[in-house]
């Protein structure tokens, strides 16, 4: 990370205070990048040992495990830039993608004893960066995952309509107050106590939009229709 302390103090000497304070922020910024694909890489060390005697299950894995290698391997090389790419996107099934993401977040799935619902075709292609776009769909479910109580309901969605591809998840937790839904995008802007520092959702904004596609969300506290779904949509 060389070029990233070369960074940082370079932005401290040309703003000062601002500069110093820029540098936190970009710091953060990092971390969290680099947080997802470590949790990610722990959940598949702990999906490998339990599915050790199928050979199969543990290629994917290995697969997987390799994606988020690359994508701490960009992290680490890179000193701005967030979802930068050295590589081309490439024709991708994000129908295995989404079970790749729900794959990863198995074992929370179900300690929480969640209802798992997935409308899903047989096969469905997008020209992808797709470790980026996991990291997106996991993020998504972690939030789900957050918001849901024991034994509450997961859905995801993908289908293609009007030269688009939808990728839904939602959940029937308890939903997102009126004075907060429309700020769950903004960077460092966070409802949760104890954990966040309130980048996840910004930057899964962000990784969405650089694929040329959009990113949205639809709240309710009401008690007969709480829950919240996000909406990906990338061009087909």
């Amino acid at each position: 990370m060389n070029d990233l302390k070369k960074e940082l103090a370079s932005s401290v000497i040309e703003h000062g205070v601002d500069g110093r304070l820029a540098a936190g922020q970009l710091a953060l910024e990092l971390m969290h990048e680099i947080r997802n694909p470590l949790e990610a890489l722990g959940h598949l060390v702990y999906l490998t040992r339990q599915d050790s005697g199928n050979p199969e299950l543990i290629d994917k894995y290995m697969e997987l495990a390799a994606e988020q290698v690359e994508t701490l391997n960009r992290i680490a090389s890179q000193t701005l830039g967030f979802a930068r790419l050295s590589t081309s996107k490439k024709s991708i099934d994000l129908v295995d993608l989404a079970e790749a993401a729900l794959r990863i977040h198995r074992r929370t799935i179900e300690a929480k004893q969640i209802h798992l619902v997935k409308k899903l075709p047989s096969e469905l292609q997008a020209e992808i960066h797709s470790g980026q776009i996991l990291q997106v769909m996991s993020n998504l479910i972690v939030n789900a995952l957050d918001a849901l109580p024991e034994k509450g309901t997961l859905s995801i969605r993908l289908r293609e309509r009007r030269g688009t591809i939808d990728i839904v998840v939602a959940d029937n937790g308890s939903g997102i107050a009126q004075e907060h839904a429309g700020r769950v995008f903004d960077p460092f802007y966070t409802t949760k106590e104890d954990s966040g520092n309130g980048l996840g959702l910004a930057l899964a904004k962000r990784i969405v939009e650089e694929h040329g596609g959009t990113l949205r969300t639809r709240t309710s506290v009401s008690p007969e229709r709480r829950g919240t779904a996000f909406k990906i949509s990338l061009p087909r």
